[in-house]
């Protein structure tokens, strides 16, 4: 099942149509001015490109009109995870935020403005693909599809597990005070990971395909570059096996065990072809990133070639500390079957499900999902 989780600020818009220039601080005026709540509808229209899905989408969210009402009324079979009061606020968003992130929804489709964002990047970050149905007055961050259709649309490609882009976009928001004294202050609060509908580089592709070498040459430059960021906020990073990771230790110029497990930090290989004691050993206190790529054709990114990386490993590193590099060509050959992991503890096979974010060329990437094998059976 794919978790959605659906946040909507009931009060977004609100504003705009009686010329407040925004709905922080003013809702019940707006309201007696005579505003018309807009963000449910929003939503409808992007809700609209699930409900032929909705079989295969386990919807998150909270009680009435934060997305309950909306959900159960298009016929889905919603979690409700947080219970609002009638007039909500801030705090709801983020509190509803916090639960989807314990329950690791695959994306969370919200919709509001840059307040709802800004929210919501507050307590989700990086962490989970978020996707934003345009409803407030001010639209000025990079999370927001075009409409609400489109919006719909990429959710769905999501649901069917078509391969999509990923990108970071930024959260401002105006002081809206500034704003009706007619001061445009936008302030940066953080980006968020977004999925939007496939691309590829052109530079990188042959005859519409992509061309192997050029591609692994853009993954090994992107990567070397975020590990080099790394390296300066005093992380190491466990190298995994296989010829993509191998790419990106060949831009580092560091030596590689192709088959095997190493270990880098400050351009320099500090442990090579490295078992499972020696990786608890490195690992232990020390602020790691896991580098890999998935086998070609079976789709493992656990469980097969690299069994160093144990669960006890694997949980040392953390989830969130997992960085993944594969082509296109590779992901697309899979045929929109998720990635496994087979670690040998079920427990860990489900916690590590998810979409994840795939460098697959330079400052180019994809959201890709992984499943436990065992529910892949099922």
């Amino acid at each position: 099942m794919f978790k959605l989780g659906l946040i909507i600020n009931p009060l977004a818009g609100l504003g705009g149509s009686v010329a407040l220039k925004g709905s922080d601080g003013v809702a019940e005026q707006a309201l007696a001015l005579g505003a018309k709540p807009k963000a449910r509808a929003r939503m409808a229209l992007a809700l609209a490109a699930l409900v032929p899905l909705k079989a295969r989408i386990q919807v998150h969210t909270a009680q009435g009109e934060m997305g309950g009402a909306l959900a159960t009324e298009l016929g889905f079979d919603p979690r409700l995870r947080h219970t609002p009061p009638a007039v909500t606020d801030a705090a709801d968003t983020r509190a509803l935020a916090e639960h989807l992130l314990a329950e690791r929804v695959d994306l969370i489709l919200f919709a509001g403005g840059d307040g709802t964002a800004r929210d919501l990047c507050s307590v989700v970050g990086q962490r989970i693909p978020v996707l934003g149905v345009p409803a407030g007055v001010k639209i000025h961050s990079g999370v927001y599809a075009i409409s609400p259709k489109a919006a719909g649309v990429v959710a769905a490609q999501m649901v069917r597990g078509e391969l999509l882009s990923v990108t970071d976009g930024e959260v401002r928001d105006i002081d809206e005070v500034a704003f009706r004294q007619g001061k445009v202050k936008a302030q940066y609060f953080g980006e968020m990971m977004v999925p939007e509908a496939l691309r590829y580089v052109q530079a990188v592709k042959m005859g519409g395909q992509e061309h192997q070498a050029l591609v692994l040459d853009d993954i090994g430059a992107d990567m070397a570059e975020q590990i080099e960021a790394l390296n300066e906020a005093g992380w190491q990073c466990v190298m995994g096996s296989g010829s993509t990771v191998a790419a990106v230790m060949d831009h580092l110029g560091l030596a590689n065990t192709l088959l095997g497990i190493d270990l880098i930090k400050d351009n320099k290989v500090l442990g090579q072809d490295l078992t499972e004691a020696q990786l608890l050993d490195v690992i232990a206190d020390k602020p790691t990133k896991l580098v890999l790529t998935l086998i070609g054709g079976q789709g493992h990114l656990f469980g097969r070639g690299n069994q160093q990386l144990s669960p006890l490993v694997i949980r040392t590193i953390g989830r969130d500390n997992i960085m993944i590099v594969a082509t296109k060509t590779k992901l697309e050959a899979l045929a929109g079957r998720p990635m496994l992991a087979d670690t040998g503890d079920h427990t860990l096979d489900r916690a590590l499900t998810g979409h994840y974010r795939i460098t697959t060329g330079y400052r180019d990437a994809v959201l890709y999902p992984l499943a436990d094998p065992e529910e892949e059976v099922c």
